[in-house]
């Protein structure tokens, strides 16, 4: 079966909750309001379920997961503030249409596991995390309850970029600056904190983790270790093409990869005879069952 696990998809009910509030993360119409990013344009003709079911279709996958895009900050508001936003998501997402389920979320300014709880017996995937969350010793030791639950479930966590830091830089500074910073530390957080507090998680990787990964010969020279390979640690591709999926590949291995397209806003990965067969098979067939459902 083949799945995509990293898409975005706004509700109604999401919508209505952003363009009521004041202060970012907010929508005014269908410009978006960050803190840390300049206005941007959403196109709702990209927040259309069965405009995106078909388009689904059209891209080959038979499963399709959404999830609560971090960048916005939602999950860093104070719990009073995140709720209103946490439940719409919610229940939009539990209302798309086939082939989409999604991604459960949290808030992490204060730590409570009972509303994921909730959500994962109402049938979400897992959950996604802001990868600002989990960047040091400190944002294990707060998000523990978290994925103390998912590991007592058996359901994966998925991490993601969180929101970006103010900059005057260019348009695509914050995806290609912060978001890749994050993902990078947020790889080696898990290696050096994460992994022997919660040995039975499965964790995958937005954006490649920042092609953290490639990092592995100054690991191996600086003490980190040499050719280890976490198999429950899985890596998404986002808008990575041939060129930095294969070099990960050569790093850890086809069984890390699995597929992502960051719909709306990139396009679908571009598979056929410049991919690879191996990558092809590893991202369409062999990974995304192995994450989202444990079996080998």
């Amino acid at each position: 079966m083949a799945t995509d696990v990293h898409q975005h998809l706004w509700g109604a009910a999401f919508v209505d909750v952003l363009r009521g509030r004041a202060t970012a993360p907010r929508l005014d119409d269908w410009t978006l309001h960050l803190d840390g990013e300049p206005p941007y344009d959403v196109d709702p003709a990209n927040h259309d379920p069965a405009a995106r079911a078909a388009q689904a279709a059209a891209d080959g996958f038979d499963r399709v997961l959404t999830s609560l895009s971090s960048p916005l900050g939602v999950e860093w508001l104070p719990p009073a503030e995140a709720a209103p936003l946490l439940d719409a998501y919610h229940e939009d997402a539990l209302a798309l249409p086939a082939p989409f389920g999604a991604w459960a979320a949290a808030c992490v300014s204060e730590i409570d596991p009972s509303p994921l709880a909730g959500w994962l017996d109402r049938g979400f995937a897992g959950l996604q995390l802001p990868a600002d969350a989990l960047l040091d010793t400190a944002g294990y030791e707060r998000c523990a309850p978290l994925l103390s639950l998912l590991e007592a479930r058996g359901l994966p966590l998925f991490v993601h970029p969180g929101p970006a830091p103010a900059s005057d830089g260019p348009s695509w500074w914050p995806a290609l600056v912060p978001y890749v910073h994050q993902m990078h530390t947020a790889w080696f957080a898990f290696r050096a904190f994460g992994r022997a507090r919660h040995p039975r998680l499965r964790i995958c990787f937005a954006l490649l983790a920042g092609l953290a990964p490639l990092h592995g010969e100054r690991l191996a020279a600086r003490g980190g270790g040499r050719g280890e390979v976490d198999r429950d640690a899985f890596l998404e591709t986002s808008s990575y093409g041939p060129r930095a999926v294969d070099a990960t590949i050569r790093a850890l291995g086809i069984d890390t990869i699995v597929c992502g397209s960051d719909r709306p806003y990139a396009p679908p990965l571009g598979f056929g005879p410049d991919f690879g067969e191996a990558a092809e098979h590893a991202i369409r067939v062999s990974n995304p069952g192995r994450l989202l459902t444990g079996e080998e």
